[in-house]
């Protein structure tokens, strides 16, 4: 145990630099782009899911949160809203970058979600048409505003500098890699990684499902999750993108909170759910790989 302990306060040393600089980067972009991005999709028309599926690849504080703002005033589609959700890659990114994945599989992966959420998203809006802007904003809280709303997207204090806001994200996903990495080398060690590993790989159906379901976990700690275990090989490509398709951070949480239709919300959540699922079997039943 000693050993394990050992091991996994080291594996997480070496991650922290990459983490911190990371972090940085993204809280930059975000305090240059965060409404820059925000207005280009509220704008974006016919086009709505196209941008959300390729903006939302960025994991930029409250982006997915801001999207069900602006679809609780309805001034964008179902469509652009699913596509943000399913392209959000929430912790992946830096994970990812943190533990030195090749830019190839990065850039792979960041592609596979931004398709899935540009295809879902369209032919979402395919069948069900384009909601019409709702001038009242009846769907908000009563007495909150929409730009209110938006600030419920949980990140604590967004209007800190840079570096403070950095400082603090690095911390708490460090922290909580370090349960992660811990709980995972136990089980690797007690019970064997053939036998964890099999779990959900030879279970394909079965891993799509558990995957899409972590997913919708409304915090970080779905996409850490699931990224580590697919990092470890306890989880199948397939099923960790059902995982991290379903994973939208906390913009489940707060279109539940800014969307006063909880009959809606629960079907955006069945419909994201099932999307997830569907885009990980297809990601295996394609053969793809990275």
């Amino acid at each position: 145990m000693a050993d394990i302990i050992i091991d996994t306060f080291l594996d997480g040393l070496k991650l922290l630099p990459f983490l911190f600089a990371t972090y940085f980067v993204m809280e930059y972009i975000e305090h240059r782009m965060g409404q820059k991005a925000k207005h280009m999709i509220e704008k974006s028309g016919h086009l709505g899911p196209v941008l959300g599926g390729a903006m939302g690849v960025f994991p930029q504080c409250g982006f997915s949160a801001a999207a069900s703002g602006l679809y609780a005033a309805r001034m964008i589609t179902l469509g652009t809203l699913l596509a943000v959700f399913l392209s959000t890659s929430d912790e992946m990114l830096p994970i990812l970058i943190s533990e030195q994945v090749s830019a190839s599989v990065i850039f792979k992966l960041l592609g596979i979600k931004a398709l899935a959420g540009i295809i879902a998203g369209t032919i979402v809006d395919l069948l069900v048409g384009r909601r019409q802007r709702d001038k009242t904003g009846i769907a908000l809280t009563k007495g909150e505003t929409e730009d209110e709303g938006n600030k419920n997207c949980g990140c604590e204090n967004c209007e800190d500098g840079m570096l403070k806001s950095a400082l603090r994200h690095t911390g708490n996903i460090f922290l909580f890699l370090l349960l992660v990495t811990f709980v995972l080398n136990t089980a690797i060690h007690f019970i064997g990684e053939e036998f964890l590993t099999g779990l959900i790989l030879n279970r394909p159906l079965f891993g799509h499902m558990i995957g899409a379901l972590v997913g919708l976990i409304p915090n970080c700690a779905s996409s850490v999750i699931i990224t580590q275990l697919y990092l470890k090989g306890a989880m199948g490509l397939g099923a960790a993108m059902s995982g991290l398709l379903a994973g939208s951070g906390v913009g489940l949480a707060v279109l539940f909170r800014v969307n006063g239709n909880i009959r809606e919300n629960i079907k955006i959540t069945s419909l994201l759910y099932i999307i997830g699922i569907i885009g990980g079997i297809a990601v295996d039943m394609l053969g793809i790989t990275v």
